[in-house]
């Protein structure tokens, strides 16, 4: 049962650039809307923070995250600064015994990321961010059914594609940078699609990754492909591009192959009607010497904010088989690895 208006958890957002979308799409009338309450918002641009206050009917305002952090009627922020340094953000937030949601990617510093959830954790605190969420993905769950289901053994290899069209100008900020934003369409696009492979194939071995610059203007790249081989032996392979005009924008393909059968999410040109906001999956097998489509279902997709589990998280409830610091990290440890591979034009290991 959905919480009441009065039971609804204040938050704060931090960081407007991106958090003006959050308010809009999260907050407002989304996902969010039913579990917490827009308190507050926080950016150092002065600016940014009246004229986002004045859209929001004249919500609270700071431009100082201590004096945030001092209000005790707020006891949820949401963080969505840059990646980069975003670890000293959340030590600070949480050790002022707030809660936090936060976007991916997560740090580009795994182990500062890994060392401020662990410390989360030490102090009973809640970090939860959409990519990788707090509990495995619906879609993703539905590999693992069908993975039991109909014996498909070990996964062997992936296809996975994500594109968007952007027309971006190059404005000097973190996205223009190549150590804070490496193979930017990756970073930006295909983390989510790194972390559902996690998820599926455990921790990688190895990287190579291929890149160009097409169409933007950021002096970033805009095309890239990321290879992955796994620990287990799996192989996969990640294409992301911002240079795709046709329509079909964010749709995490993948084709995962198992010994025994092939799992597709979102693969292919057909789209049923108002499946937008769904996967569509289907598992192929091999039955009396034939090729047989198994099933095909729509569940819900893995990248969404999971308002619902941080709202139970911090009402004290229990989150069962909720994800461990540790795989949030693997992600980021793949990042560095591609930022190097990309650096060095070599194959590089993964830590």
């Amino acid at each position: 049962m959905l919480p009441s208006k009065q039971n609804k958890i204040p938050i704060a957002i931090v960081g407007l650039n991106f958090g003006r979308h959050i308010i809009n799409a999260e907050l407002l009338s989304g996902a969010g809307a039913p579990y917490f309450e827009l308190a507050a918002i926080c950016d150092m641009d002065r600016e940014r923070v009246a004229a986002v206050s004045a859209e929001f009917g004249g919500v609270k305002t700071y431009t100082d995250l201590d004096a945030l952090l001092a209000n005790p009627d707020i006891p949820a922020i949401g963080l969505y600064t840059k990646p980069s340094g975003r670890a000293d953000l959340l030590h600070k937030i949480i050790r002022a015994g707030k809660d936090v949601m936060t976007t991916k990617p997560f740090e580009t510093d795994a182990e500062a990321a890994l060392s401020v959830l662990r410390e989360a954790r030490q102090l009973g605190r809640v970090v939860h961010l959409n990519s990788p969420a707090p509990v495995l993905p619906v879609d993703l769950e539905q590999i693992s059914t069908w993975r039991a289901a109909y014996g498909l053994g070990e996964p062997v290899g992936c296809r996975a594609e994500v594109w968007a069209n952007y027309d971006e100008p190059a404005d000097g900020s973190w996205l223009d940078d190549p150590e804070k934003c490496p193979v930017a369409p990756i970073f930006r696009l295909g983390i989510y699609l790194i972390n559902d492979l996690v998820s599926l194939f455990g921790a990688a071995e190895a990287v190579q990754v291929f890149s160009s610059r097409l169409v933007t203007s950021r002096p970033t790249p805009d095309t890239a492909q990321l290879g992955i081989r796994f620990k287990n032996g799996g192989l996969a392979n990640i294409f992301a591009t911002f240079c795709v005009n046709d329509g079909d924008h964010y749709r995490n393909s993948l084709v995962v192959n198992f010994r025994n059968g092939t799992v597709y999410r979102n693969a292919g040109p057909h789209r049923a009607p108002g499946s937008e906001a769904c996967s569509e999956m289907a598992v192929v097998i091999k039955a009396n010497g034939e090729r047989l489509l198994a099933e095909e279902i729509k569940v819900q997709p893995s990248g969404g904010y999971r308002w619902d589990v941080f709202y139970r998280a911090l009402r004290g409830g229990r989150i069962r088989a909720e994800i461990a610091p540790e795989q949030v990290v693997e992600g980021l440890r793949i990042i560095r690895a591609m930022a190097e591979a990309h650096r060095s034009g070599c194959t590089v290991r993964v830590d």
